[in-house]
């Protein structure tokens, strides 16, 4: 399978984690402030490129440092809402955040590899089609979670996540890439 044979076009919906996709993962923590958010290299110029290619950008992110209690939710909302401002500064979009709050020890359906978050997406923007969408992210639990809503799959690591359709190492290497052969 290739890009040509996809045939992405302004049908196409893209979701994307956030820690590890966007900005940089905090090892063994959470960003919890503004202060500790910093996007990845690439990451501002990707989301324009892609804003031209998607017709709907989703983020949906697992955030249990909510539930664990190192942060409140208005304070999720604050780095969300700084986060989507300076997407958009550098001429980005992104359409909606969805979260998870819950902590992964609970048995709860809105964490990923879940498809509650994917199911909310859809709901909030009825022209969201899962096979004619992108989930990209940086675990095993953002590829099945894409895979669980049948949609293609992208890793961005160094390595390779098994269970994606394509791997790269950064969200501008995947951009870049999806932009020749269109």
């Amino acid at each position: 399978m290739n890009w040509s044979e996809l045939q992405v076009d302004k049908e196409w919906s893209l979701f994307l984690d956030r820690d590890g996709t966007i900005n940089k993962k905090i090892d063994d923590g959470y960003v919890t402030k503004w202060e500790e958010f910093e996007f990845l290299p690439g990451v501002l110029d990707a989301l324009a490129e892609c804003s031209e290619i998607f017709n709907r950008i989703v983020v949906v992110t697992n955030q249990q440092g909510v539930g664990k209690k190192l942060m409140k939710e208005a304070e999720l909302k604050h780095i969300h809402e700084k986060m989507l401002a300076e997407i958009q500064s550098a001429g980005g979009r992104i359409d909606h955040v969805f979260y998870c709050k819950e902590l992964a020890d609970k048995e709860v359906n809105c964490r990923k590899p879940k498809t509650f978050m994917g199911y909310r997406a859809r709901d909030k923007f009825r022209d969201i089609d899962f096979k004619k969408s992108i989930m990209i992210g940086d675990s095993w639990s953002d590829m099945r979670f894409g895979k669980n809503l049948y949609m293609t799959t992208v890793g961005i690591s160094e390595g390779n996540l098994g269970l994606a359709d394509f791997n790269y190492p950064s969200l501008k290497e995947f951009s870049s890439s999806l932009l020749q052969t269109m």
